[in-house]
């Protein structure tokens, strides 16, 4: 092989792992719940072999799989996707990144208050949009930020682009990842600038950006980078691995964007590995509880895959899988912990279908150790 496309649909679980109940989920299963959408469309992965997955239970299976599949299971303690794409290139993770239910302790907001010279609003886990329909006018009226988090372990600013310049806001956030380290240490700082002239026209902007905690310890990026291979990403991977093994990035304006881009890096000549995530299964759909949506984000997804895999070359190998799971129709806004689906396709290919766990395929590290 000479290039790998490794494809990350973020947030697609395929249901629950044995352990679910113990983070809160019970009956998890994201495809499931995904598939009852009048939307749900997947004709490539479906003739790749995605409803032949033992215990998918859903979707029409097909006679001649044309890609090698596989059930995949997180070893790490967590369902992020800081430790999914970790664990992916090899890292595991023995704790879950911290979240904060009750808001952030005082010890972290003072000394943050201290460093960026202004008070805060909020400290809540709370929506993105509504977050700033509800802080947005006191924002706008006082400068205090809006600090706040989600079920994920993040450290979220919001501020009015004409409050603070979103350099401004860029430098905030930086003072914050240097404060959230250690018992602290969540696993992204992001900055969510928002316009609009009064409560109920406010909207956020694309100029958010994430800074995330820096990898543990060395990944299969790091291997990839070091012995003199490419290695692109797509989406929020920069991200996720704060730049690290990475020779190339490209920001995503969507998932469709993200799949268009991936495309596009197939026309070129490169020796390497395309690392992309498609993020908006889980923020625009899943985090939001909308399997109708999530259902129409997965036929724009496999339509785009089709295209893709109609300029894969004979020594290119393609890999489909998840980080986690976001099951829309359960309870709260958290991610759900739930094994994901491994499929491997190449031109070349001479033989398909599943791949036992005898042959490893089922902790998510295996797939940077097979790509390395």
């Amino acid at each position: 092989m000479k290039r790998v496309f490794l494809i990350v649909l973020d947030s697609f679980g395929i249901g629950e792992m044995p352990d679910a109940e113990a983070y809160g989920d019970i009956n998890v299963n994201t495809l499931r719940s995904v598939s009852k959408s009048p939307y749900f469309h997947m004709e490539h992965m479906r003739d790749m072999g995605l409803f032949q997955i033992d215990g998918v239970g859903v979707g029409e299976k097909t006679e001649h799989p044309t890609a090698a599949y596989a059930r995949m299971t997180e070893r790490s303690r967590g369902k992020d996707t800081t430790i999914g794409h970790w664990e992916i290139a090899g890292i595991y993770s023995p704790k879950p990144l911290p979240t904060y239910p009750n808001g952030f302790p005082e010890e972290v907001l003072e000394e943050f208050r201290l460093r960026t010279g202004r008070d805060i609003l909020c400290n809540k886990p709370y929506s993105g949009t509504q977050v700033i329909a509800d802080y947005g006018d006191e924002h706008v009226r006082t400068g205090k930020l809006i600090v706040y988090t989600s079920a994920d372990s993040v450290f979220q600013i919001a501020a009015h682009e004409d409050v603070v310049p979103v350099e401004q806001l860029y430098d905030y956030c930086r003072i914050a990842r240097q404060i959230l380290q250690g018992e602290h240490g969540v696993g992204r700082v992001i900055a969510r600038p928002y316009v609009g002239k009064r409560r109920g026209e406010f909207v956020r902007t694309s100029n958010r950006h994430d800074y995330a905690l820096k990898p543990t310890g060395l990944t299969a990026l790091n291997a990839l980078k070091d012995a003199g291979y490419s290695c692109i990403s797509v989406g929020k991977i920069y991200d996720i691995f704060d730049s690290e093994g990475l020779t190339e990035s490209n920001k995503s304006q969507s998932s469709v964007h993200g799949m268009e881009q991936t495309i596009d890096i197939a026309g070129r000549d490169f020796k390497g590995l395309c690392f992309t995530n498609l993020v908006d299964f889980d923020a625009l759909w899943g985090h939001r509880r909308n399997p109708i949506g999530y259902g129409e984000e997965i036929e724009r997804f496999d339509i785009k895959l089709g295209e893709l895999l109609n300029v894969l070359r004979r020594n290119d190998l393609l890999i489909l899988t998840a980080d986690h799971g976001n099951d829309p129709t359960y309870t709260g806004t958290d991610h759900t912990r739930e094994t994901v689906p491994m499929i491997a396709y190449s031109p070349s290919m001479k033989a398909s279908g599943i791949l036992k766990e005898r042959d490893a395929f089922h902790n998510f590290a295996v797939l940077g150790a097979t790509i390395t």
